[in-house]
């Protein structure tokens, strides 16, 4: 489908045609006439379906038309983190390049005392979309200078990590302040319990879009090392040493993970900066446009980029530790592959991971390939159960046939195939991620065509955005 089909504001349809946004993605073309018709929605879909596009553009096509309060916050939109924040607020300066009419304003913490004056000023001169992070749009709120008495859309992006960073009672605070009257979006990857109690509290009769259960792009190679925690370090350096990194995120279960392996990988003189928390938000975006430029080589990061990040030509994602919720290996492997391009994704598995990582595989409904850790590594656990195996190449390892050098099988025969008498031991299962990818039929949602009304096919100048249709 068609965005002349869905959307009808001609300088709306102008910046798309600039930008080269032609066609809906199933999120897009299922979630869009659902808001335009003003009716609560509840949106589950997995980051880079562009989902930013299927909540921005219909507010935008509907401010645009008029009707709604001068000087007023008409839509407020919540992110659970700055990176998000700050890629929304390009979005929404691309999609709405050719209406000036329409202001808005990026709220988010970590910034100096002159940020925050403009973000003040932006507020109580009445921005028409005020996108926020909870924490900080409560901060000005508190301050008794923000009238959100008038906002027409609420939206929420996100919303399971938001929840899962603490903010259900941030959310609520905001609500307070928000008219009963209003239209609620939520978009989130994942559907929990706690997010159908949100939605109970905060969405009226909501419809209900539900894509496919994530799953990883079919364009992402995806690996996984099954060896000790001390062995992690010395396995990255192998893997660098072999394919130099070249636009690289590696991701860490903690801060203190994420600082010592930055300074392990400085001391190799590889262009590597880190990404967490406590980092100030200056420091942050240098990394970011750091990185982005090519000049940084290697993000170390904690799932701070998991998601809201948006550049397309990531080579490699490594997971140096499993993350602990299944979905988050989706969204951080999701940071590859994108805008149609091939990628990979490399995972470290602990001797106590395995059993989160057999929880990823149930996920994703496939099981990732074993690679082999080098033999000068030493000894490796097995995946399942725990005992020690030789890596490919050491002393005293057995052949694919399963034979050690003194010819006697894993079955405890010798070469006449008399049975010696010890206990049968299973052989791992060296199935191809390619033999156990399940095939996956293409959805073609249904959606409701509105109908098409031309426009001035005029080629202006390009706003300024970020060009990719499927950001989330």
């Amino acid at each position: 489908m068609r965005f002349d089909e869905v959307l009808y504001n001609d300088e709306v349809l102008d910046a798309l045609d600039a930008m080269n946004f032609q066609e809906c993605t199933p999120i897009q073309e299922l979630a869009i006439p659902i808001a335009e018709r003003g009716s609560d929605l509840i949106a589950v879909a997995q980051t880079g379906t562009g989902k930013t596009a299927a909540y921005l553009l219909p507010v935008i096509d509907q401010l645009a038309d008029g009707g709604f309060p001068q000087d007023a916050v008409n839509c407020v939109v919540m992110a659970p983190t700055r990176e998000l924040v700050q890629q929304i607020d390009q979005q929404m300066q691309g999609f709405s390049y050719f209406i000036p009419g329409i202001s808005s304003t990026a709220i988010y913490g970590g910034t100096d005392g002159k940020t925050f004056d403009q973000q003040k000023r932006g507020l109580t001169m009445g921005a028409d979309v005020v996108i926020a992070t909870p924490g900080r749009l409560i901060a000005h709120l508190q301050m008794g200078y923000v009238d959100l008495s008038q906002v027409s859309f609420f939206i929420l992006d996100e919303a399971d990590r938001m929840l899962d960073m603490g903010f259900f009672d941030d959310i609520m605070k905001v609500v307070s302040y928000l008219p009963k009257n209003r239209q609620t979006l939520m978009f989130s990857a994942t559907m929990p319990p706690k997010i159908q109690k949100l939605a109970r509290q905060i969405l009226t009769d909501p419809e209900e879009i539900k894509l496919a259960v994530s799953k990883p792009a079919e364009k992402i190679r995806q690996t996984a090392y099954v060896c000790y925690e001390r062995q992690k370090e010395a396995l990255l350096l192998s893997l660098f040493k072999a394919t130099p990194p070249d636009r690289v995120i590696v991701f860490a279960s903690s801060k203190l993970k994420v600082k010592q392996l930055a300074r392990a990988l400085r001391g190799r003189h590889l262009a590597v900066e880190e990404m967490h928390s406590d980092l100030d938000q200056s420091r942050r975006e240098e990394v970011m446009l750091g990185f982005k430029a090519g000049r940084v080589k290697i993000l170390v990061a904690t799932d701070i980029v998991s998601r809201g990040i948006d550049i397309d030509d990531i080579s490699l994602v490594v997971n140096f530790d499993v993350p602990h919720e299944a979905e988050d290996y989706v969204h951080r492997v999701g940071r590859t592959a994108r805008a149609e391009r091939d990628g990979q994704a490399i995972t470290f598995i602990g001797e106590k991971e395995q059993c989160r990582f057999r929880q990823i595989e149930q996920l994703i409904e496939r099981e990732v390939e074993k690679g082999e850790v080098p033999a000068e590594l030493g000894a490796t656990p097995s995946y399942g159960n725990g005992s020690s195996r030789r890596s490919s190449g050491s002393r005293g390892r057995k052949d694919r046939g399963g034979k050690d050098r003194g010819g006697k099988d894993r079955g405890g025969k010798d070469r006449r195939g008399n049975n010696r008498h010890s206990k049968d031991r299973k052989p791992r299962n060296h199935q191809s991620a390619k033999d156990s990818q399940p095939t996956q039929a293409k959805q073609s949602p249904q959606a409701s065509q509105s109908p098409r009304k031309s426009h001035n096919s005029r080629k202006p100048r390009s706003p300024k955005s970020n060009n990719s249709n499927t950001s989330s």
